[in-house]
């Protein structure tokens, strides 16, 4: 396994970015995406991605050969008065790669490269009481605190959302 930052022109990466995503999805992962996604919406949540990619939203892939083993992206806020932050977003592991170190490195990868660009804070959500927020909470990331009903889960069901932060050295 190994580690890309990916680029806009990248999109080739877009059959193997969408297997993770549905495989996510399909695991009941908090994409913002409800179980029923189809070709069309995942297609356009990557294109939107990648449209958005430079030097303030970046995009990270765990690969093995061609296939996708997880991502995250980091969105750096072009607000003159949050320039020192940024967004922990959609880091995403495939079930058949979990627990073996992908999202660690992945999130490494992210953190120097926010250390690199003299940010200071990291900061993202997640589903509350997901496994997610034990992991966050392994890297160094403090709870804030949580808001009910914030999103549906991938069956529809309303579910809070935690938020967290995390000060960089």
């Amino acid at each position: 396994m190994d580690l890309i930052e990916l680029r806009g022109t990248d999109r080739d990466w877009m059959p193997a970015l969408g297997e993770l995503f549905f495989d996510v999805v399909d695991g009941g992962g908090s994409l913002g995406f409800l179980e029923d996604v189809d070709e069309a919406q995942m297609r356009e949540y990557w294109e939107g991605v990648f449209d958005q990619l430079g030097p303030r939203h970046r995009l990270w892939i765990a690969r093995d050969g061609d296939r996708a083993l997880g991502t995250v992206q980091l969105s750096i806020c072009g607000k003159p008065n949050q320039r020192h932050r940024g967004d922990v977003m959609k880091l995403m592991v495939h079930r058949d790669a979990r627990r073996r170190g992908v999202a660690v490195q992945l999130m490494a990868a992210l953190e120097q490269t926010a250390r690199d660009a003299d940010l200071s804070l990291l900061t993202l959500d997640t589903e509350a009481r997901s496994a997610a927020e034990t992991f966050y909470q392994s890297r160094g990331f403090e709870r804030a605190g949580e808001i009910p009903f914030f999103a549906a889960n991938p069956q529809g069901e309303l579910q809070a959302t935690a938020l967290y932060w995390k000060r960089l050295d």
